[in-house]
């Protein structure tokens, strides 16, 4: 039986993921999360095959997440969930350390066999993915965005969504400061003068969603 730790701030996600799951016969939900301190405390005192996160949940998420999943259990397998496009995290989930990549749209139809496989050991993603991964090891051919550090890229996609540096703030748990620093951080990197270079560079390659 695959154990399964489900992680979702949606209960509504939660129960739709729930009803595919449990008619498998041969995965079963051990435990469910609905913010990043929660998934921390299951991942503490509980033995799960796989972790399927969602990348966007209250207090700690995405890439961090996954990076203190897998500092508190390395074996422990981890899917994210995500309702951005590939283009937008899969790279950088991977590197910090998960097994798969799923977009919400293709749950119910996929999400079955990447359990499956990635409890077995595989990975889930798609060639394109796959293949930035081995384009992103080298930094000759690297693009702006990603010689971005994981903080910074995710300020840098909230800027690019609009939010000033107060909301970024706010809602990353920082202060303003820390936002302005980044924030001259990421216009330096990406080689441009304004936010709205920043918003063009994001549109060109994909890496917000569509309004």
């Amino acid at each position: 039986m695959i154990r399964v730790l489900l992680a979702d701030d949606h209960a509504i996600v939660r129960a739709g993921l729930r009803e595919i799951l449990t008619a498998t016969g041969d995965i079963t939900i051990a435990a469910e999360a609905t913010n990043g301190n929660e998934v921390l405390t299951a991942v503490r005192g509980g033995q799960f095959d796989v972790a399927v996160l969602d990348m966007s949940m209250p207090g700690r998420s995405g890439i961090e997440l996954i990076k203190l999943v897998k500092a508190e259990q390395p074996r422990l397998r981890v899917l994210v969930l995500s309702m951005h496009s590939e283009e937008q995290y899969a790279v950088r989930a991977v590197k910090a350390g998960a097994s798969g990549y799923l977009t919400k749209e293709s749950a119910a139809d996929e999400l079955v066999a990447a359990i499956r496989r990635i409890a077995a050991g595989g990975a889930y993603i798609t060639p394109e993915t796959a293949e930035r991964l081995v384009l992103d090891s080298a930094p000759a051919d690297a693009l702006p965005h990603t010689l971005l550090s994981d903080r910074e890229y995710q300020v840098f996609r909230m800027i690019c969504m609009g939010r000033s540096i107060t909301q970024i703030a706010d809602e990353l748990a920082l202060s303003v400061k820390t936002v302005s620093t980044h924030k001259t951080r990421i216009l330096q990197k990406m080689q441009v003068a304004s936010p709205a270079d920043l918003v063009r560079y994001a549109v060109k390659h994909n890496l917000i969603d569509e309004a």
